[in-house]
């Protein structure tokens, strides 16, 4: 039965009008070589599957879930105090909480380009006024004093990914201290969920700078992207305020279950970084033969040019069944592989030779 045209439409809020759709491109991934959205390539570890397996019966999925010991297990893994905790839907809860709690209608937030698309998405849902600031030209440096003179007293938040997605760009602690110095009225995210990958972390910092929040996912090296789980990691009296911006319950049982088992199987995630490692100088060799020019990484990705055929590469390597992720929309003829296995990638290289 349809709606009476008579009646007008229900308008949204003008920001969401404003604000052009996000569609990420996962459809018929299955039986393909996933090497596009940066994930695990080879799974969980088994321990989680065994962990759920054990833990998991009928009545456990008619209650609400309670999250305390997996609080205390997360806490013990970090090193920090429990009520420093927020556990949340994956990192995209976080940088959603962390927006609703400091970030007003009209406020500036400071995103980097290209980047995490989901800062400017939930910053724009708030009704912020977003100021993107460009990754370098030519190097895709990170960009550490154009963003310092960008700070102005109506800045909330700067929103950080290390390393960043898509350029594989790291920034060092004594640059993320430089912009915490600099924006003590802000709320400074620094993105750690590739953080295996570059040993790299402000987790240190927390106890110093009021203003700092680092999240961290199992969506990537811990191999849990389906059950959508991340935390932030900051100051107990910014943690308590945003817990007071949360649903009670948006991270599920299983997720909250599983990541005590995952965390607890640290052999199985060094052994992945381990391969993976190897596997990036792999392909940056190989891409390097072929004459195609690679950006330093310091994640689980490499951006490499492919020029104008950017998206018939990543046509003609889908139909080969392996899939790459093209970035020519924001960086002009560059294309995204995650990196694997070296067999993963030994079989990626092969199949773009014949392309090349």
């Amino acid at each position: 039965m349809g709606s009476d045209p008579a009646l007008p439409a229900l308008q949204p809020r003008e920001a969401v009008l404003r604000m052009a759709p996000y569609s990420p491109p996962t459809g018929g991934r299955a039986d393909k070589l996933r090497l596009d959205f940066n994930e695990n390539t080879i799974g969980c570890s088994p321990k989680v599957v065994a962990y759920l397996k054990d833990a998991l019966e009928a009545n456990l999925f008619a209650v609400y879930p309670e999250y305390g010991e997996t609080r205390a297990a997360l806490a013990k893994f970090f090193a920090v105090d429990e009520p420093q905790i927020v556990l949340t839907n994956g990192t995209d809860e976080a940088i959603q909480v962390l927006v609703n709690t400091f970030v007003d209608d009209e406020d500036e937030v400071l995103v980097l380009h290209p980047s995490y698309a989901m800062y400017r998405f939930y910053s724009e849902v708030a009704g912020a006024h977003v100021k993107e600031l460009s990754y370098r030209a030519g190097t895709l440096a990170f960009p550490l004093e154009e963003l310092l003179a960008a700070i102005t007293p109506a800045t909330r938040a700067v929103l950080i990914a290390n390393p960043n997605n898509p350029t594989g760009t790291g920034v060092g602690l004594p640059a993320i201290e430089r912009i915490l110095q600099a924006a003590p009225h802000c709320a400074v995210l620094i993105d750690e969920a590739y953080f295996e990958f570059s040993k790299v972390t402000a987790l240190p910092l927390v106890a110093k700078y009021p203003n700092l929040f680092v999240s961290r996912t199992f969506s990537k090296v811990f191999g849990m992207a389906a059950m959508r789980i991340g935390v932030i990691l900051t100051q107990a009296q910014n943690a308590a305020m945003m817990r007071k911006c949360q649903s009670p319950y948006s991270v599920n049982l299983l997720g909250a279950i599983a990541v005590r088992a995952a965390i607890q199987d640290t052999e199985f995630v060094e052994s992945y970084v381990g391969e993976v490692l190897a596997a990036r100088e792999m392909a940056c060799a190989g891409l390097a033969k072929l004459g195609i020019r690679t950006y330093p990484s310091e994640a689980n990705f490499i951006l490499f040019e492919a020029g104008d055929r950017s998206i018939s590469i990543r046509d003609a390597l889908r139909a080969r069944g392996v899939l790459v992720r093209d970035r020519s929309y924001e960086i002009a003829g560059c294309v995204r592989v995650t990196i694997g296995t070296r067999a993963q990638i030994e079989r990626f290289l092969k199949e773009l030779e014949q392309l090349w």
